[in-house]
């Protein structure tokens, strides 16, 4: 990808297929362009001489163009992008459909141009694309009905229509843009190019976009790491479901991959999710305008008491608190408001109060060190004049500089306030939890912006040892692995129980004989994964039971699964489960992100329960270390109810031990530790399965 700067800010624009024809895109296109647009439009179509009165060219190569919008048939769009590369046009748009959205051919279509592209090193964006907008240069290089406002956001989606939606609504609202992007098939230019290129464009505060997919997940996440040092980014992902994630692949043929892998990934790149469109610009316009906050404390100033207990439930739920006023503020507050009120956090200033006293109330909140933000809630009476309060809210956000969320409950009434906040960056929300939800997120954006992201441990491991046991599955119909690969984990230094798997009652004997206390032995065989469920595991065996033990291992497996490939019986030392926790370490390879790594409550209810995280492997100790406080089983962990803690600095290092293993071997496509059994001194792997890929080894 070259410098995106140009692609937003061209001096002059080709648009390939233009045409006065009624109802065509290639109309559109021109139209809006010649509206606004701070440059030269060229019309490129051998068919006219002129289009709305601009000199037209047969030819994208004489344009002398910066960027090319491309709306011709498919069958030579192709053509017209490799004319555009040929003549040195370094960016291109196009609009046209008809590629790897409509099946093998236009598949094939859209790999054709990506190689064009290649050749000649393009800043493309699309196929299948609304277009793209630029207010500063007043571009509106789209088939969209109208142009966006001038602001500071940046926004980018994967669906045209979508972005047609929003700037309906959002100029209605007031809201701005800088850039904004559609997509498209994302055959060349993605969204990690517009987050890079945006985060260094010192218009943008914020970028905010509409994804069904990414395709280059870890790079995504480096990307997004660096500019979120600066630049807040909040993105809906939809294809949430199994039924949103289909609807997604047939819509713009990106293929989804799982939302767990979607959740790691857009956290550890300091990503704020948005679940909703109004929860996207509800943060995005907090964002763009508002100051960090110091602290997460927040005071609610009201006159209405419903709306004020409203307000302070939707602070439970999320990660602010409310404010404990300094015993100064309390006095002030005593000496300023009624008798009824409350000079308690939700500040009750009562239904009677007037502009003053209203302005008074905040100035005291914002003055209080304690207060890190401030939420004005009011809803409308007789003495209160909604515009005089607006303009006294911007001036004491002003003052303390700290960030004020409004929430100035009416209908017509509100509006020519709400305006005075909007042009003053205060947005103005009708519900009470919204204006919470966005005050949560620029406290988060404050989080994210201070991380500091470690390189993950490199250990020392036997890299050649875990390659032979999975080259094992070459030449194999099944190419899954059981216990039989415990050695995989202790040539990564993943501690597991002495013993090992033998082929007769007497070599069990022997095996046991060697281990001290009493053993578990389990069936071996890649046909019966869960070995509990057929009697396959028998705990506390003794010495002089090992032999019944074993017949009887092999009898359950035969009768269960006639055909099964029965490798043997695993003699293993028994880890004292009384003393431990039963946890899961695993991975799933995710088609975008790659090797998802989890952690949670294990043992035989680990499906039952669910009490997992997960991320995008390789992950340094802080992240690991992380994931096994997010658990809701963590206190079982740091020593419960008089119990023991368990050694969780060992269990972070087996969780980093286990990422490396699989970002070693991308042939390792799912893999469970199950259960690591955490002790108080150490953790031990007591069983494990995987499966490989042999053609990745």
């Amino acid at each position: 990808m070259g410098d995106l700067s140009e692609l937003f800010a061209p001096g002059r624009v080709a648009v390939v297929g233009a045409t006065e024809r009624e109802g065509s895109v290639g109309r559109a296109i021109v139209e809006n362009l010649i509206e606004d647009f701070d440059g030269e439009v060229v019309p490129v179509n051998p068919k006219y001489d002129e289009v709305f009165g601009l000199p037209a060219v047969a030819d994208v190569g004489e344009t002398d163009a910066d960027l090319a919008i491309v709306v011709v048939p498919p069958h030579i769009a192709v053509d017209a992008v490799r004319q555009a590369g040929e003549a040195g046009i370094q960016n291109v748009v196009v609009i046209t459909a008809g590629f790897g959205e409509t099946g093998s051919e236009g598949a094939a279509r859209e790999q054709e141009l990506t190689e064009v592209a290649e050749e000649y090193d393009l800043n493309l964006v699309g196929p299948n694309s609304l277009g793209i907008m630029s207010t500063p240069k007043g571009m509106n290089a789209t088939f969209g009905p109208e142009n966006a406002t001038s602001g500071n956001m940046s926004f980018m989606s994967q669906s045209g229509a979508f972005i047609t939606a929003v700037l309906d609504w959002a100029n209605d609202e007031g809201i701005g843009f800088k850039d904004v992007v559609s997509l498209g098939n994302k055959a060349v230019l993605d969204e990690s190019d517009f987050i890079d290129a945006w985060g260094t464009d010192e218009q943008t505060d914020v970028v905010i976009g509409y994804l069904e997919g990414i395709e280059e997940g870890r790079e995504f996440i480096d990307t997004a790491r660096e500019v979120t040092q600066d630049t807040p980014i909040v993105l809906v992902k939809s294809g949430r479901t199994d039924a949103g994630a289909q609807a997604a692949s047939s819509h713009t043929g990106t293929i989804a991959g799982s939302d767990q892998a979607y959740e790691a990934g857009l956290e550890q790149a300091g990503v704020i999710r948005a679940e909703s469109v109004q929860e996207l610009f509800d943060s995005a316009q907090m964002l763009a305008n508002q100051p960090l906050p110091d602290s997460k404390e927040i005071a609610i100033i009201t006159n209405a008491g419903g709306p004020g207990v409203m307000s302070t439930d939707a602070v439970g739920d999320s990660s602010l608190s409310m404010a404990s006023f300094s015993d100064e503020t309390l006095e002030e507050f005593s000496e300023k408001l009624p008798e009824e009120g409350n000079i308690y956090n939700p500040v009750d200033i009562v239904g009677d109060a007037d502009n003053d006293r209203f302005s008074e109330a905040l100035d005291v909140a914002l003055a209080d060190e304690n207060v890190g933000m401030a939420l004005v809630l009011t809803c409308p009476t007789a003495v209160l004049d909604y515009e005089q309060l607006a303009e006294d809210t911007v001036e004491l956000r002003k003052e303390h500089d700290k960030p004020v969320a409004a929430c100035f409950m009416g209908g017509e009434r509100v509006k020519p306030a709400a305006e005075i906040l909007q042009e003053s960056g205060i947005p103005n929300y009708f519900d009470p939890s919204r204006a919470v939800f966005a005050l949560d997120a620029l406290s988060d954006f404050k989080d994210i912006s201070r991380r500091e992201y470690d390189e993950p441990t490199e250990f020392d491991v036997d890299e050649e040892r875990a390659r032979e046991i999975l080259e094992s599955v070459k030449g194999r119909d099944d190419t899954r692995l059981g216990v039989e690969a415990m050695g995989l984990l202790d040539a990564y230094g993943i501690e597991t129980p002495q013993g090992d798997i033998i082929d007769s009652p007497a070599d069990a004997l022997e095996v046991a004989e060697d281990i001290d206390g009493n053993v578990v032995m389990k069936i071996v065989s890649p046909d019966i994964l869960h070995k509990s469920d057929i009697g396959g595991v028998k705990v506390g065996v003794e010495d002089e039971d090992v032999y019944d033990a074993y017949e009887d291992l092999i009898t359950r497996a035969r009768n269960y699964q006639p055909d099964a490939n029965i490798i043997g019986v695993q003699v293993q030392e028994m880890v004292d489960l009384d003393n431990g926790v039963e946890t899961i370490v695993g991975m799933n390879r995710d088609p975008q992100f790659g090797p998802l790594l989890m952690f949670g409550l294990g043992g035989i209810f680990v499906e039952v329960m669910e009490d997992t995280t997960f991320r995008v492997a390789p992950v340094a100790e802080n992240e690991a270390h992380t994931m096994t406080e997010e658990i809701d089983s963590a206190p079982l962990l740091r020593g419960a109810r008089g119990r023991d803690p368990v050694d969780v600095d060992e269990v972070t290092e087996t969780i980093q031990r286990l990422s490396q293993l699989v970002t070693d071997f991308p042939a390792i496509l799912e893999l469970d530790i199950n259960p690591l059994v955490a002790l108080p001194d150490g953790a031990k792997a007591v069983d494990v399965r995987l499966t490989v890929d042999p053609d990745e080894l």
